[in-house]
């Protein structure tokens, strides 16, 4: 009798303690559910350090390339076109994009910047990158070229449609002359030339016509960070005129008569290349659709010019 009311006073603490050992293993799955889900999701997201020059075109390339075909053959059985479905998601993660000057973007990722890929405005960015891991032993792919960006005059408060072409004669009488003559004070915008590519190739251009020291010592060259901040300077006539990306006045619908196209070969080339900085299936298939023939069309439309022999439109090298 004693030994039967023992066991009927123990039996709720052994049934406390039952249900204290469920509830803990219940708590601790969502917490290993939820870690899982934390490591997939961060497989799923493609980072991208984009020049900021991008921010007009890259938008509508990266929606192309969300809704371009699976590679799939209708050939294949259902069981390999649910794998190649299930790779085709793989390579088309969430992508997440930061516009920046090519030179900031490129002082993030050495101090650590998570992005997989490195859109330049230029290819010195991203050789000096390959160079430096080289140097470090550490493998890394080749740079690649997407795009060749052109250069042109903008000014929101001026009409330019007089003008036939930008040389020295007409850059004298637009810059100096003028505003001489009507005892007016202009500013001229461009982007960092240590920072942003642009920027560089508008000094260069600027020192070839012989006109930069002279518009430098009159202090109407006004430096913006990046070639995003020089064209918001320029539409909001911050300043009279900016040196800008065609694509930005493509992208705003700034009337043509309000700027000019410089001569291709009047300023250093802007090859822009890209690099793979997180080696990845993700990050390598989009970086083959930058190249693509779908995708250099969405870039000749926003004011680029092509690049030369591309992979098919599959994203593939021919």
């Amino acid at each position: 009798m004693n030994l039967n009311l023992k066991l009927i006073a123990t039996l709720p603490f052994y049934l406390l303690l039952a249900s204290c050992s469920n509830d803990a293993k219940t708590a601790q799955a969502p917490i290993d559910s939820q870690s899982e889900t934390s490591a997939q999701q961060s497989t799923d997201v493609l980072r991208i350090a984009a020049a900021a020059n991008l921010a007009g075109v890259l938008p509508a390339v990266i929606d192309s390339y969300e809704t371009s075909d699976s590679q799939t053959s209708d050939s294949q059985t259902s069981d390999t076109q649910t794998s190649d479905t299930q790779t085709n998601k793989t390579q088309k993660p969430k992508i997440e994009v930061t516009y920046a000057s090519s030179g900031k973007l490129f002082a993030q990722i050495n101090s650590g910047a998570p992005y997989d890929i490195f859109l330049s405005a230029d290819q010195d960015f991203p050789t000096k990158y390959a160079q430096q891991q080289d140097s470090a032993k550490v493998t890394v792919q080749t740079p690649f070229t997407y795009t060749r960006g052109q250069l042109a005059v903008y000014s929101s408060n001026h009409d330019l449609s007089a003008l036939k072409t930008l040389d020295k004669a007409s850059l004298q009488q637009l810059f100096i002359t003028q505003p001489s003559n009507s005892k007016t004070t202009i500013k001229i915008t461009l982007a960092n030339p240590e920072l942003a590519p642009y920027g560089a190739s508008a000094k260069a251009f600027l020192q070839q016509q012989g006109l930069y020291d002279t518009l430098s010592n009159k202090k109407v060259l006004i430096q913006a960070e990046n070639i995003g901040q020089a064209f918001q300077y320029a539409h909001t006539a911050t300043t009279d005129y900016g040196f800008m990306a065609l694509s930005q006045l493509i992208s705003a619908k700034v009337p043509g008569s309000k700027y000019i196209i410089l001569q291709p070969e009047s300023y250093p080339a802007i090859l822009q290349d890209g690099i793979i900085i997180r080696n990845s299936t993700q990050a390598t298939d989009f970086s083959h659709y930058l190249q693509s023939e779908p995708a250099q069309k969405l870039f000749a439309e926003a004011g680029y010019l092509p690049v030369g022999s591309t992979p098919s439109a599959s994203g593939l090298s021919e």
